[in-house]
């Protein structure tokens, strides 16, 4: 088979992909937004499947409890702590050098979405809170991109495919950013891998159908799915756009986007800590933090963030080059900016 295609032979005989089909995913752009769990078992499903660019976006670091459900990861990557973005590049190379990888260690806001949009034919949703999932819809909707929504908890997983001006988007489905407490989280639910592995296999689906030009196929539905209980269900969609009378994509309200609505200080799910992130723009020398915090405790470091494990509060302060920081050992959020502040600097 010519042009490099032998490796896709089998996917090409799927009923409606084709040899032309495999072409356009060997020329389209996919931005993921994330790649924990989700977005790791979508990096590798777009990966395999010959996606021909994948921008990988994700803010954090490997660490043991991600292993049970983040499928690009090992006991290496906890070991020297490789921020997500670029292990899951240097595997993905390893399983596919045809295609181009664009790994970026970042926190997703308001001031950077925009440029992860650009040239980016589809977005698919790996991030892990809400916050960054409206402001992904409301970029989505600036931009007329479409993009595949996914979330997981405990056992049980939702997704549903966004085509801008055309179907229900993320705010006719779900108003506002669901207040503290008052939905299970993985620190309250856990999480299954074997769910996350069903969202994004079903994610993966609708972004193949979308890229190849079968945008049509994909339904209008939000699928709902538990594999504990076994269970699976789709709600119709069709005319929620319609009747929510939105304020996103009927109205154009794009408050995330203006960063009118978000946070700076967030609590991660599942982990016992809070990212502080300082105002855009901030860059840091990793390599005079490391000597300026000689002495407070046990400092170690690579080329991508410095970590300082402190003795007494019990902490563990992992600080990137563009000034955010995750401190472990806290869900508190003025104890978290309080060791920031003493620590990095305002």
């Amino acid at each position: 088979m010519s042009d490099g295609l032998e490796r896709y032979s089998r996917q090409m005989l799927v009923a409606g992909i084709g040899e032309e089909g495999q072409r356009r995913l060997l020329a389209s752009r996919v931005l993921i937004c994330g790649c924990g769990a989700l977005g790791s078992v979508l990096a590798d499903s777009l990966a395999r499947a010959g996606v021909g660019f994948l921008r990988i976006v994700d803010r954090d670091f490997v660490e043991l409890s991600n292993l049970q459900r983040q499928v690009l990861f090992d006991e290496d990557d906890v070991a020297n702590r490789v921020p997500k973005a670029i292990a899951a590049a240097e595997k993905l190379a390893r399983i596919n050098s045809g295609i181009e990888l664009d790994p970026i260690v970042a926190d997703i806001d308001h001031t950077n979405i925009l440029k992860y949009f650009e040239g980016i034919d589809l977005v698919v949703d790996g991030t892990d809170n809400f916050e960054v999932r409206f402001l992904v819809n409301d970029a989505a909707l600036e931009t007329s991109t479409p993009w595949v929504y996914g979330g997981c908890v405990g056992s049980h997983g939702q997704t549903m495919a966004i085509f801008p001006g055309e179907s229900a988007c993320l705010r006719c489905l779900i108003e506002d950013v669901p207040p503290p407490g008052s939905a299970e989280t993985c620190d309250t639910a856990g999480v299954l891998g074997a769910a996350i592995n069903v969202v994004a296999s079903l994610q993966s689906v609708a972004a193949l159908k979308i890229l190849i030009g079968r945008g049509e196929e994909v339904e209008r539905v939000l699928s709902v799915v538990d594999v504990w209980d076994g269970t699976f269900r789709q709600l119709g969609m069709g005319d929620l756009r319609e009747r929510a009378g939105c304020p996103a994509c009927v109205d154009g309200e794009r408050p995330w986007l203006r960063g009118e609505r978000g946070t700076e200080t967030t609590v991660l799910c599942g982990r016992n800590a809070v990212q502080v992130a300082p105002p855009p723009g901030l860059s840091l020398s990793l390599e005079e933090l490391a000597g300026r915090l000689e002495g407070t405790g046990e400092v170690t470091s690579n080329p991508y963030l410095l970590r300082l494990v402190l003795a007494e509060p019990q902490m563990d302060l992992t600080v990137f080059a563009d000034g955010r920081a995750i401190i472990k050992g806290t869900q508190d959020l003025g104890v978290a900016r309080s060791l920031y502040a003493r620590y990095v600097g305002n």
